[in-house]
């Protein structure tokens, strides 16, 4: 929308603080908090153009129901899907509790219905495709890169970690035992078992790594010894994945989909897939039965002669 000439906002002072206080406050990830700064802009830009007046921080305490439907119609309208519409709402709802216990108020949000977000089911790969991708991407490289690539994605698969927590590990956790305590998001530590074959890929990569790996230094670093890019892995992933024709979506995070599926598969019970994969609530780890579910319907389809 054309901002009618009012982009400079006072409200964008209140964001700017918003942006410190998600990162340091509450401990955000920065990809999340980038999104919901974001937001909280587009939002500011959308109001002041809406109603045609500069939006102070003030201007934020009076948000009408119509207000958050006319926005959500505005974005609909720019191709947004119902997921990423959903998302927007919860950031701008966010933007404006917190605007209000700045000011020192109670905040009281209009009731809104947000567009309902699509349950996506998660794609596992096979024990089998999940293995033969990690050793593809080791091989890809014959020194030590090789091995740390291979020991971060079986790392992934084998003990259902994020990308962000691999990241995340620090020299210090050398050598691994039996057992890892992870860092997940907001700051919440979880205990993930490592299998022998994830334990000696590690202990290999850290051997032939020519960086020094101790204390509070990256357990996974980068060609020049600094902290690992993610993206490299997603890259080392990508081209493995086309070079043993797999499906685009097995991608880094659905080796911890495949990890939370086969042990659903296995017998583990919800709570204590819920403790391993470091949710929030027990909801979030709800969607894996209907994973199984799946798996069990395409495997009848695909079996029974009158399917």
């Amino acid at each position: 929308m054309d901002d009618g000439g009012l982009a400079e906002h006072p409200a964008r002072g209140l964001a700017a603080r918003w942006d410190s206080y998600l990162a340091h406050d509450r401990r955000r990830s920065p990809h999340t908090v980038r999104a919901y700064v974001a937001t909280a802009h587009r939002f500011i830009d959308f109001l002041g153009t809406y109603r045609g007046e500069e939006i102070g921080r003030f201007g934020l305490l009076n948000i009408a129901a119509a207000d958050l439907r006319a926005f959500l119609a505005d974005r609909r309208g720019s191709g947004l899907g119902p997921s990423s519409a959903a998302r927007e709402m919860s950031a701008v709802r966010a933007f404006l509790t917190f605007a209000a216990e700045d000011q020192g108020n109670i905040p009281q949000l209009p009731r809104t219905r947000a567009p309902k977000r699509p349950r996506t089911l998660p794609r596992p790969a096979s024990p089998d495709d999940a293995v033969a991708l990690a050793e593809d991407a080791g091989a890809a490289s014959d020194d030590w890169v090789g091995k740390r690539d291979l020991a971060i994605l079986l790392l992934l698969y084998g003990s259902g970690l994020r990308i962000a927590e691999a990241m995340a590990l620090t020299a210090n956790v050398l050598p691994i035992g039996r057992t890892l305590r992870v860092l997940g998001k907001r700051g919440k530590t979880r205990v993930v078992p490592v299998v022998e074959a994830v334990r000696e890929a590690i202990a290999v990569y850290a051997l032939e790594c020519p960086w020094p790996l101790v204390g509070v230094a990256p357990l996974f670093v980068g060609v020049r010894g600094g902290p690992l890019n993610p993206d490299l892995v997603r890259r080392a992933v990508r081209n493995a994945r086309h070079r043993l024709g797999l499906p685009d979506t097995l991608t880094p995070h659905a080796l911890r989909h495949s990890f939370a599926t086969h042990l659903l598969a296995g017998g583990a019970d919800l709570r204590s897939l819920q403790e391993l994969l470091g949710h929030a609530s027990l909801s979030s780890t709800q969607i894996y039965t209907q994973v199984d579910a799946a798996q069990l319907l395409d495997i009848y389809r695909n079996a029974h002669p009158r399917a």
